[in-house]
């Protein structure tokens, strides 16, 4: 089991630590991304999900079939009947499952909103490191910066 580079400030749970959850599946190595998984324990008050970083050997054993390269250019959540969810698609899901997001939903689902969340979600991705650098501590922001 590898562990991330950009470590949460607490202990995330994993798949293991709860058998049935949806799993978020996030670039460890991102500061940006691992402190926004970071605040999601917080809004996931029943316990709904379990956290791995997309560098995590435990991915590829747990999900073979999901592609690395789309894992890097963004989040998926993997839900307890294997469904997918994909980046801004991903976030939408979570107002729906958590419980603590419900205020969230109507604006993620209001009719068209997706013309605007997916390139917003897709140019945050992609100048993910270099708009996190500045906090990268380990250098791993600099090897994905072209």
């Amino acid at each position: 089991m590898a562990a991330s580079s950009t470590a949460a400030p607490f202990p995330l749970p994993r798949p293991t630590d709860r058998p049935g959850a949806d799993v978020v599946i996030y670039d460890g190595d991102c500061g940006i991304c691992t402190a926004q998984v970071s605040k999601l324990p917080w809004w996931d008050c029943q316990g709904k999900l379990a956290y791995l970083s997309l560098h995590d050997s435990e991915v590829k054993e747990r999900f073979p079939n999901l592609p690395h390269d789309r894992m890097m250019q963004e989040m998926v959540i993997v839900d307890h009947h294997g469904n997918r969810h994909w980046g801004p698609t991903a976030i939408r899901y979570l107002t729906w499952r958590l419980r603590r997001l419900w205020w969230a939903a109507p604006v993620l689902y209001f009719p068209g909103s997706m013309l605007v969340w997916r390139p917003l979600y897709r140019w945050i991705a992609k100048n993910r490191y270099r708009l996190s650098a500045k906090d990268c501590t380990t250098g791993a922001c600099q090897l994905h910066i072209k």
